[in-house]
């Protein structure tokens, strides 16, 4: 991995989410699409993180946002192959495209200068139906959740949701920020979003989008300008 030092912004501003390209709800479920990839070998120093120091113990401590309190990662049980780094990239997308990468469970936002930054996900069901290029439509901070009809009547004990759906807050499972992704300015009811459950990134999950820790998605949602190139990559017959 480059020294950011050497482009004049700390690793510290990076993992704290202050050396980013930004200043700075529904989930339906995803439709299909089919369109080019992004060709992933571009990038490289894809091993673990240097080590856990007190930069990553900030980055992923206690939260206080919105009014809402974000309890810390704990690092002792999360695979640090998917925590929040700087890696190089060499490819032909420009700055600011965000790349999903369902087999590997990563996401990559490229950067100036030959680097991106990349998180783990977690994919859930929905998160597997849909691939091709989009764009952000536009950002949510902790979005309101309403289940689609399809699942509620497949888990019955959503039905107070019906129509209505959760308020924002820690157990939401939109979790602190969402990115809407729209194709040819239709809605691809594909999500970037949070999760409160931490745990399961790096996972096939049961329901959701991609999913990000909460304090990741954060990071995104600074870095990440409305109206950005997202690319989906899916393995071949994906399913959960």
């Amino acid at each position: 991995m480059n020294d950011p030092t050497s482009r004049g912004v700390s690793r510290r501003s990076l993992l704290l989410g202050l050396g980013g390209l930004g200043a700075t709800a529904l989930l339906s479920g995803c439709a299909t699409a089919s369109r080019p990839m992004a060709n992933l070998t571009a990038f490289s120093g894809n091993g673990l993180p240097p080590g856990l120091d007190v930069d990553y113990a900030t980055a992923y401590g206690p939260i206080y946002d919105g009014g809402f309190q974000i309890p810390p990662i704990d690092l002792n049980r999360m695979d640090r192959r998917y925590l929040r780094r700087e890696i190089e990239y060499a490819g032909p997308e420009t700055p600011g495209t965000v790349i999903i990468d369902t087999p590997t469970r990563y996401a990559y936002l490229i950067q100036p200068n030959g680097t991106a930054m990349r998180y783990g996900v977690g994919i859930g069901r929905e998160g597997f139906a849909w691939e091709g290029r989009a764009n952000i439509q536009y950002k949510r901070e902790w979005p309101r959740w309403t289940p689609p009809n399809e699942m509620i009547d497949r888990q019955p004990e959503l039905e107070n949701l019906r129509g209505v759906g959760m308020d924002p807050g820690l157990k939401n499972p939109l979790g602190a920020r969402a990115l809407y992704l729209f194709q040819n300015g239709q809605d691809t009811l594909y999500r970037l979003h949070g999760t409160p459950e931490w745990w399961t990134i790096g996972k096939a999950v049961s329901s959701g989008c991609v999913r990000f820790m909460n304090h990741d998605i954060i990071d995104l949602y600074n870095r990440a300008q409305s109206g950005a190139t997202v690319i989906v990559n899916q393995p071949a017959g994906a399913t959960v």
